[in-house]
């Protein structure tokens, strides 16, 4: 059984969240994940940035930033479960980005939470290859659920 676990580490309510998690839940279907988790973390602009500082050395705010256990040889989980790691979500930058490109909150929080999603799982867009295969797939998780611009 997946499982994915979300935390609002803000004070705000965000309705959003429940539609995100179901927008989560198609793309692990999508990818035919079994037995696999990880949390998304809700967090505002100061606690980001330090994230930021502290584990990429790069010191300002971000949206979304992810730590992927599968990276990292060196840790060996007891479980049969497949623990992809965590997603840290800026609540700051989603609501600026969502006014500066002219969607709504939820569209931009599903797509922070698919684009962390896929780094997860090992996709990056560091070559425009590469950029081309992840957000392909990004969209067509959001356009399934119908969250578009």
């Amino acid at each position: 059984m997946n499982k994915i676990e979300i935390v609002n580490q803000t004070n705000e309510e965000i309705k959003e969240l429940k539609t995100v998690k179901k927008v989560l839940e198609s793309a692990m279907k999508k990818e035919n994940l079994q037995d696999t988790s990880f949390n998304l973390i809700i967090v505002d602009n100061e606690y980001i940035k330090f994230l930021n500082s502290t584990y990429r050395k790069i010191d300002r705010e971000t949206d979304v930033i992810t730590f992927a256990l599968e990276d990292e040889d060196s840790i060996i989980l007891p479980t049969e479960e497949r623990i992809l790691g965590d997603i840290y979500i800026s609540l700051d930058k989603a609501k600026a980005q969502s006014i500066e490109y002219g969607h709504s909150l939820l569209r931009e929080l599903s797509f922070l939470a698919v684009h962390g999603f896929y780094h997860l799982l090992g996709y990056d867009h560091m070559t425009r290859e590469d950029e081309k295969i992840m957000f392909a797939k990004q969209e067509e998780v959001l356009e399934e659920n119908e969250i578009t611009r």
